[in-house]
């Protein structure tokens, strides 16, 4: 982006287009067989997005659940100083690459991190792993300043993608489609209903967010869709099924 590109108050807009959308669908396909690539791209587009709402140059932002640090390469390109925090160690070594330096283990529902000390409580992906997805909430708009940003966005249940390498079997339940993929796999699936995911739906999270006093809603969209399907995530059940991927973002009173 150029200078001239920039708002005044230093935003940078951002198109949510059907080209755009295509184009991540298309990347996804190359998930399993070039992560470097799908992940990489995926970052990119996230941060050009996360732009669009408040400037990075400098801000410090916390990656909930950032794994092996694609997201954080691309926040760092953007001039913000980006710490990660995951449970899970060997997450932070996928597809070959090393530890964050800038990484922490810890959990999301208990954030290793002061009260109000992050400009940009950032998780991408993450809520629909954890058992308890109001208390990450709690957590990521506990730990961000008054005045800063949370930027959450996770997989819906009930989307083509809600069963992960499981679907489209989560149809038919859970736990059905975790035992055919072990049947048919001889290994236990990496999202494995019930001990690594978990059914995450839009209603329980617009809930939480329309109960919070001390945020206020800066946007809630279909994170992969263009701007124009906006609207379907205010419609029961057929927002379960079309945003496919929702996103939340608030601002800290």
């Amino acid at each position: 982006m150029t200078s001239a590109e920039t708002r005044p108050d230093g935003t940078v807009p951002f198109r949510a287009t059907l080209a755009r959308s295509v184009g991540l669908f298309s990347a996804f396909r190359k998930e399993q067989t070039d992560p470097a690539f799908f992940y990489g791209e995926l970052a990119r587009d996230t941060v050009d997005q996360l732009r669009s709402y408040t400037p990075l140059d400098g801000k410090l932002v916390v990656d909930v659940g950032g794994g092996p640090g694609y997201f954080a390469d691309a926040l760092r390109a953007s001039g913000a100083r980006c710490l990660c925090v995951d449970s899970d160690a060997h997450e932070m070594t996928l597809h070959g690459r090393e530890a964050d330096a800038n990484a922490v283990q810890g959990s999301a529902l208990d954030l290793p991190l002061r009260t109000g000390t992050v400009d940009v409580c950032f998780s991408s992906n993450v809520l629909e792993h954890v058992p308890d997805r109001t208390r990450m909430a709690d957590e990521m708009v506990r730990v961000t300043r008054q005045g800063g940003l949370v930027y959450l966005s996770y997989t819906l249940w009930l989307s083509p993608w809600g069963g992960h390498e499981t679907s489209p079997w989560h149809y038919l339940g859970g736990t059905y489609a975790a035992e055919r993929f072990t049947r048919k796999n001889g290994r236990r699936p990496k999202n494995d209903f019930g001990r690594t995911m978990y059914a995450a739906h839009a209603k329980e999270m617009i809930r939480w967010v329309r109960a919070q006093t001390d945020v206020d809603v800066v946007d809630l969209r279909p994170r992969y869709l263009p701007t124009w399907m906006k609207p379907i995530v205010h419609v029961p059940l057929l927002r379960e099924i079309v945003t496919w991927n929702l996103l939340i973002v608030l601002r800290k009173r």
